[in-house]
């Protein structure tokens, strides 16, 4: 399925054009190449393209890279590259919203305006085509909120957890009553705590135009169900995402291409 030009929005029926930006930058350390590694025999990255591509919302798959190889892996995969990213944005300490604002205001320059954008990481393989589809209908069918970001239940509670200086150390979240704090407490006691995940982000262009930020300040959620927001970033990462393959636990968007061939990178 080819992405679509413009979309309905669910709730006043306004015709809209999003864009979805995949960043995938070279030079990254604990895996290295992990944007580009072969998992499942295509590399990591083209199943973000896949899942972009089928999902059928966006106007435009957009790859954000500093590395012409990247590119080239890229394109063959059906993303687009309009240009590579600076080398000054492309560190791993620089901002999401330095590449976001240069890649939307590039875009805008050439007469590319998008009513919305959304973050995609090639280090969440398991993130369907379905998944971004019901991402945006949530995020499509609110008012007045900003943007969306994916989240999980965490695993382990910020109640539980220690702040240490020397030979002591103080809560991190002091909370709850005397007699019972969050640090002796069960989890099922505890509030529930959501933590982010690199699944999914969406929001609409005017949160970096206006406000040079890529949430804004009014963020929805979106609760990700089973291996959707799984992040590939370790060794120890990468080795249960080829078992979780292998074993058929968890599911990557289907890719109907032969791989890329590394060699000829």
């Amino acid at each position: 399925m080819m992405a679509t030009k413009s979309l309905d929005r669910s709730n006043t029926g306004e015709t809209l054009s999003i864009v979805a930006l995949i960043p995938a930058r070279s030079g990254s350390k604990r895996v290295v190449d992990k944007n580009i590694r072969p998992l499942a025999g295509h590399p990591l990255m083209g199943y973000s393209i896949a899942a972009a591509l089928q999902s059928g919302i966006f106007a435009d798959v957009i790859v954000s890279t500093d590395s012409e190889h990247y590119a080239n892996i890229a394109r063959y995969y059906g993303a687009e590259i309009p240009f590579m990213r600076p080398d000054v944005i492309a560190g791993d300490t620089s901002p999401d919203i330095d590449w976001v604002a240069d890649t939307l205001e590039r875009l805008a320059e050439t007469g590319r305006r998008y009513d919305g954008f959304s973050i995609l990481r090639p280090t969440s393989p398991f993130r369907l085509p379905r998944t971004i589809r019901r991402a945006w209908e949530a995020f499509s069918g609110q008012t007045g909120v900003d943007s969306l970001r994916a989240v999980e239940k965490c695993s382990q509670h910020p109640g539980k957890m220690w702040v240490v200086q020397g030979q002591r150390m103080t809560p991190l979240l002091p909370l709850g009553p005397p007699e019972q704090p969050w640090h002796s407490s069960q989890y099922p006691s505890l509030p529930e705590v959501y933590v982010q995940n690199a699944s999914l982000e969406m929001a609409w262009t005017r949160v970096v135009f206006e406000g040079r930020t890529i949430a804004g300040h009014v963020v929805m959620p979106f609760l990700t169900e089973d291996y959707e927001g799984f992040d590939v970033n370790s060794p120890y990462d990468w080795q249960l995402a080829e078992n979780l393959v292998m074993n058929k636990d968890a599911h990557l968007p289907d890719i109907n291409q032969s791989p890329y061939e590394m060699e000829a990178g």
